[in-house]
């Protein structure tokens, strides 16, 4: 991406979301070095702008319209910050279909729908990164792409995530009991509203990837 800026668009300015602004503009000379460009912030998409938030942003980067983002031309990634499934995916095709790179964290959507997702970028020739939504952000989908591009690897399954590690952590650390956990990291934003939604299993190979309910 040959610019003087990497511009993203931000979908959803939620824990996920509120996160990654602040790394961006906190981190953002530390980011440009990596990146080989300044990284901007340039709008975040977000249904309701009232509820309290650490990090209040601009007016200006502000919408409630998510195609605000998906379609701005000056807008070269979308980051996908809602979870579930609708509207994520619907807003994630759109976004590949506008020609954006995609990043995104959403376990579900791609343990659902990886497939579908990585041929539509394909098709376009855009990238779609999900490192956030596998193994709580573990890199192994780099790892299985670039430093293991020789091994002939078939399958990889698991379910790990951040918010495993949060409800074992309270239990154990806390003689606390799982319901009680589980409700506090729902109320928190760390965990889905349905946590039963992580039953289908994620497939990858080095040729493609798809998602596969067992």
């Amino acid at each position: 991406m040959h610019r003087a800026q990497i511009r993203v668009g931000i979908l959803g300015y939620g824990v996920v979301g509120g996160g990654l602004y602040r790394i961006l503009t906190t981190n953002a000379e530390q980011v440009a070095r990596r990146a080989g460009a300044p990284v901007v912030v340039a709008k975040v998409a977000d249904v309701d702008w009232e509820r309290p938030r650490e990090t209040q942003i601009p007016q200006e980067q502000r919408t409630a319209d998510a195609y605000e983002v998906i379609n701005d031309p000056d807008i070269d990634i979308v980051v996908e910050t809602i979870g579930g499934t609708e509207p994520a995916l619907d807003f994630v095709l759109a976004a590949i279909e506008a020609g954006k790179s995609v990043v995104t964290s959403n376990k579900g959507m791609m343990a659902k729908h990886g497939g579908q997702i990585l041929a539509a970028a394909a098709e376009k020739g855009v990238d779609v990164q999900f490192e956030g939504s596998v193994a709580g952000t573990i890199p192994v989908i780099r790892a299985l792409k670039e430093s293991l591009v020789a091994n002939r690897i078939s399958q990889v399954i698991g379910i790990l995530n951040g918010t495993t590690n949060y409800i074992l952590t309270k239990m154990s650390q806390e003689g606390r009991e799982f319901q009680e956990v589980l409700k506090e990291a729902q109320d928190l934003g760390y965990a889905e509203a349905d946590p039963t939604d992580a039953a289908p299993t994620f497939q990858w190979s080095k040729s493609t990837a798809r998602a596969s309910p067992e």
